[in-house]
């Protein structure tokens, strides 16, 4: 008797079959139609969240929620407080005699309470030292699904649920950060491009002026250059469904200054490009009105990249526990370092030669962080990135949970899934995974604020004699 053997699939493909299957050829016309039924799938999906203007909406908090994760207080001492001040927020309840609910802006006014009223020896509020600017905060990798934007969102989130004024910046023509944060932008006068272009051409007419003296023609300035330098940061900033996230969102034009950013250095070989996002950011006062500004970089170290790895005082670099993404992880810090030391090497010819003071880049801190980890499968693997990487990589390890892969079908946050869709266990797992990526990081946060104080601190004793 003949022994049955089953084929794998790739075998008796019949061409015919094959050929009725295959459709018609597609045309470049056909890329857009593909496109057109993405944006109405997307939009499809997107407004499913929405609230009947079509912008986002944060879900609510309950009682249980706020007293474990918000306020550092017991649910008993919380509704204390409520009934003994009737004017602060009392929420709401969905059925009569049930639990309390809160938005995020009635949070905030009750930690304010605490804050003012509470135990000194509680931590209602984040730490954040006087008359320092607000930190920027890279998070970059040139390989594509590696976690960069989801943790570039959940750290912001986290960060606005403690208590920080946070703007987020997407760098990523993809706009992949704008969608989780509701933004609408209609074209590149909406992203960080006008910022970039104001800032070339700032600087062509100061190359001007000087060409006048000199008896020379000034080079031209057209009409992009001439528009953008009625524009500023605050023009761009928009309202998300966050009280306290501000935005700078981002769509495909973007792209276009990959290649613009380009025919404006061969122009102007003496505009300082990569100082385009933080001298703008902090002549428009940005730096003074904000904690955190997040910025989500494309995946590629092009010019919008180096712009914000430029004005980072943080990098965080998410990567998976795999050999692949550690190899190309390397490779990333390698170009790095080739694209910034060669920034440095010869602004400092330049420099040296007018006796100036030379070029040095400089970032508060630098971490790799392990995304979607796996422990059963990973765990070996992590330990040997963990002996070569040693403090850069950050010894906690982001989990891959169910409630990760939930949020991220929903376009939406961890923080903005509602507890109640899950079994409270999975709810609680799912985020502490993210609460111990933002607590590492918050570490790195306070530590350099502190550092900053301290110095402050000592500069004004010396001055003082």
């Amino acid at each position: 008797m003949s022994e049955t053997v089953d084929l794998p699939p790739y075998f008796n493909i019949n061409p015919d079959t094959a050929l009725s299957e295959l459709g018609d050829p597609v045309s470049s016309d056909g890329f857009a139609r593909i496109a057109e039924r993405c944006r109405l799938g997307r939009d499809d999906l997107a407004g499913r969240g929405l609230d009947q203007s079509g912008g986002k909406v944060l879900r609510k908090f309950s009682t249980w929620e706020i007293t474990r994760y918000l306020i550092p207080v017991a649910q008993a001492h919380f509704r204390r407080v409520l009934r003994a001040n009737p004017h602060l927020p009392q929420g709401g309840s969905e059925t009569e005699g049930g639990a309390k609910w809160f938005t995020l802006d009635e949070v905030l006014a009750l930690r304010a309470h605490f804050a003012a009223e509470g135990s000194k020896a509680k931590e209602y509020r984040p730490y954040r030292p006087e008359g320092l600017p607000a930190k920027m905060v890279a998070v970059a990798n040139f390989k594509g699904g590696v976690g960069k934007t989801s943790t570039a969102a959940h750290l912001a989130m986290s960060a606005a649920l403690d208590g920080y004024k946070v703007l987020v910046i997407d760098l990523d023509s993809q706009g992949s950060m704008t969608s989780i944060l509701g933004g609408k932008v209609d074209d590149e006068w909406q992203t960080v491009f006008p910022l970039l272009a104001r800032h070339y051409a700032t600087a062509l007419q100061a190359e001007n002026r000087s060409r006048i003296d000199r008896g020379e023609d000034p080079k031209p300035l057209d009409e992009t250059l001439s528009e953008a330098l009625k524009i500023t940061a605050p023009d761009l900033i928009q309202k998300t469904h966050w009280p306290n996230i501000d935005l700078i969102g981002a769509q495909l034009n973007l792209y276009w200054a990959e290649f613009q950013i380009p025919v404006w250095r061969m122009a102007s070989r003496s505009w300082k490009l990569w100082d385009a996002l933080t001298d703008t950011l902090e002549a428009d006062g940005i730096l003074d009105q904000y904690d955190l500004i997040f910025l989500d970089t494309p995946p590629a170290l092009g010019y919008l990249t180096i712009n914000g790895l430029a004005a980072a005082d943080i990098l965080l670099v998410p990567l998976g526990a795999s050999f692949l993404e550690f190899d190309s992880t390397g490779r990333f810090f390698d170009m790095l370092h080739s694209t910034f030391a060669s920034i440095e090497e010869g602004e400092n010819m330049a420099a040296r030669a007018l006796g100036r003071p030379e070029l040095s880049f400089e970032w508060d801190a630098v971490r790799a962080v392990l995304t979607r980890f796996d422990a059963s499968q990973q765990a070996e693997l992590a330990a040997l990135m963990q002996a070569y990487l040693g403090d850069t990589l950050s010894p906690h390890r982001q989990d891959f949970t169910a409630l990760i892969g939930q949020a991220g079908e929903q376009a939406a946050g961890i923080y903005e899934a509602d507890y109640r869709d899950f079994n409270r266990e999975t709810y609680v797992r799912g985020r502490a995974t993210f609460d111990q990526t933002y607590a590492a990081f918050k570490r790195l946060l306070l530590g350099i604020w502190r550092r900053e104080e301290q110095a402050a601190e000592t500069e004004a004793e010396v001055a003082n004699g």
